[in-house]
């Protein structure tokens, strides 16, 4: 196994090598936990396949596509065009990450209300459920244009918070929180059943929140 110094030495004399390196780490489309038609009546089969096989897999395919230039320009040492690709970078990167979290943040078997020390933390910060998915449903309705709408955990402060973001900007590569449940509010992630009622599909997608795995966010990130 090459140690980072030996290797950053064989890059540095080989620039070829980090275009290599960097498409035998290309990133891949996760498959979903679950059927596409898994979650209806509250999200369809139709939207699931779209929103995965079409959405996710092109963030992650111009994902790749950027990081291989970025690794050309890096090797040519062009500063300009790797500045020129942060805004893809961050565009596809962010997508892929949010969708990733967003796959696991649901199930057909999710809903109800979150427990144990998750739920006691939402007390805490929230005074109740019920005030925090009111709250965090009003954040995610109210993202102008497209964008999410997340629950997050402020390392520092060693609490939940409400944010949004906007297009695909990742939260805690844009705001330091740590990414708990995201609500996908892109107009394809809900307008071919909901058409152009937001709200109606924020109201029900907490019927498929997985709260097992927020919960299991929840616990890594502190």
């Amino acid at each position: 196994m090459l140690s980072c110094v030996k290797l950053t030495q064989r890059v540095a004399s080989h620039p070829g090598m980090l275009t290599a390196a960097a498409m035998r780490l290309k990133h891949t489309l996760p498959d979903l936990p679950y059927d596409y038609g898994a979650l209806e009546p509250t999200i369809s089969a139709e939207i699931m396949q779209l929103h995965h096989s079409k959405h996710h897999a092109t963030y992650v395919n111009n994902l790749n596509i950027a990081e291989e230039k970025l690794a050309e320009a890096h090797a040519k040492g062009d500063v300009t065009t790797e500045v020129a690709l942060g805004p893809a970078l961050k565009f596809n990167g962010g997508g892929h990450i949010n969708h990733s979290i967003f796959w696991t943040n649901l199930s057909p078997d999710g809903g109800g209300e979150p427990e144990g020390d998750l739920l006691a933390a939402i007390n805490r910060d929230f005074g109740s459920y019920e005030n925090m998915k009111t709250k965090m449903s009003a954040a995610t309705v109210a993202v102008q244009g497209s964008g999410w709408g997340w629950l997050g955990y402020d390392k520092d402060a060693k609490r939940l918070t409400i944010a949004a973001c906007a297009n695909q900007d990742p939260l805690q590569g844009t705001t330091g929180l740590i990414p708990l449940l995201g609500i996908d509010v892109w107009e394809h992630a809900y307008y071919l059943q909901y058409k152009n009622v937001r709200p109606d599909y924020v109201k029900a997608i907490w019927n498929v929140v997985n709260w097992e795995n927020v919960a299991q966010r929840f616990s890594a990130a502190q």
